[in-house]
């Protein structure tokens, strides 16, 4: 097992460059809106959200009553699938009531739609192009120049606010990529977006507006978030800042998960909870990358081609995963233990393994892969090679060498 890794070893230092929007956070924030939006020289705000949410009043009424004059329209057509017709969609509705900047309003893929709305309103090519770029690359170039800003009101966990980065797909169906692209067993081609003007200029954290959505999608996108904390502690490109608001917030969430699973969703026990999401994705998506590791990794794989939810995903693989680094890496499991309540362990690596089962036990979730509408055994070559491929497996914690035949055997651990 390699010795722990101490921030003070790496040659070179540290370097952390981070640009958050402005925070508000509390009860009763969404009224807030108005004033956010003054205080940015924000005059009319298109509302991004899915047809769900624009059609429930506890969730769509306290933000377009805290936005008051300054509600331009609600587009309420986002879908999981952030398809980039939707988007363009969006930006048509943007430009009709001529809006000056988007409020995201959901869970993560209205969020990634609005970022994808922001920087087609600065893209003056058609709209055969664009689709033509993200299948050929994987992405869509951000040109230069302002781009439409983003509020960010979210209403699930899985921390996606904070960040510069967004996902986007497009079907052949919508006319902007040819079929030929679309990679076999998939419906459409997808990739990411990325630039720092993308970070939201606000984020309004409610703790009311998190309370209206349905138990079981807060819990599955808790666990998402949940693991950007436990990844951001051993990610070789862990930094103190980053250290110091990731432990905090895996303590507030290993309590609040807790007690959310055992009490219900309501503004009270959500509070503490909301409070440690917001703060382990403090700085863990930056100009130069992110800590997102191994556990993501996984995720990604097992949701690419699967109908598994990441939360899920995340939910049954994060036991495994973690015992997986601490029998071959140090993985900073003094520090993830103390930050997750057990400071004094005798076995640090088992009780962080335990606490993240407990809390994944706690929120109901599932903790075998056969129970979850993922791959079957004889894919698992398929999904591990995918695994190592993945971006993420950058950030392992250091001395660990990735191998297919490992995270295979992961997998079926997990099975």
């Amino acid at each position: 097992m390699s010795p722990p890794d101490s921030l003070t070893d790496r040659r070179g230092g540290i370097r952390f460059e981070y640009d958050p929007g402005v925070v508000r956070f509390g009860e009763g924030a969404a009224a807030e809106l108005a004033n956010e939006l003054d205080e940015q020289g924000i005059e009319r705000a298109l509302v991004v959200c899915g047809s769900t949410v624009g059609s429930t009043p506890a969730v769509i009424d306290p933000v377009t009553d805290g936005l008051g004059d300054r509600l331009a329209d609600v587009f309420d057509e986002t879908t999981p699938e952030k398809r980039l017709d939707t988007a363009y969609d969006g930006l048509d509705a943007a430009r009709e009531h001529d809006a000056d900047a988007l409020v995201a309003l959901g869970g993560g893929s209205s969020l990634d739609v609005a970022k994808v709305i922001s920087v087609l309103s600065a893209d003056d090519r058609d709209s055969a192009a664009v689709g033509a770029e993200l299948a050929d690359t994987g992405s869509i170039s951000v040109p230069d120049g302002s781009l439409l800003p983003v509020v960010a009101v979210p209403t699930t966990l899985a921390g996606a606010d904070l960040s510069a980065v967004a996902g986007v797909t497009a079907s052949p169906e919508s006319g902007l990529v040819d079929e030929r692209a679309v990679p076999p067993g998939t419906d459409a081609v997808g990739g990411g977006v990325s630039d720092p003007r993308l970070m939201p200029t606000a984020t309004v954290y409610d703790p009311e507006l998190f309370a209206t959505t349905p138990e079981r999608i807060l819990a599955a996108s808790a666990m998402n978030g949940f693991d950007k904390g436990i990844e951001t502690l051993y990610a070789r490109n862990a930094t103190p800042v980053t250290d110091a608001t990731a432990a905090r917030g895996l303590g507030l969430l290993a309590d609040g998960l807790r007690k959310f699973g055992e009490e219900g969703a309501t503004a009270e026990t959500l509070e503490p909870v909301v409070e440690g999401i917001w703060l382990v994705q403090y700085g863990i998506s930056r100009p130069d990358g992110t800590t997102l590791s191994m556990i993501h990794a996984f995720g990604h794989g097992l949701t690419r081609t699967y109908d598994v939810q990441q939360g899920a995903a995340h939910a049954v693989v994060a036991p495994h995963v973690l015992r997986y680094l601490f029998e071959r890496v140090d993985a900073r499991r003094d520090l993830l233990a103390e930050a997750l309540g057990a400071p004094d362990a005798p076995d640090p690596a088992e009780a962080v393994i335990d606490a993240v089962a407990e809390v994944r036990d706690a929120l109901d979730l599932p903790s075998r892969l056969r129970d979850v509408d993922g791959p079957d055994p004889e894919a698992f070559p398929q999904v591990a090679e995918a695994i190592v491929a993945d971006s993420f497996v950058a950030n392992a914690p250091r001395g660990l060498d990735v191998e297919a035949a490992e995270i295979e055997a992961v997998l079926r651990d997990a099975y």
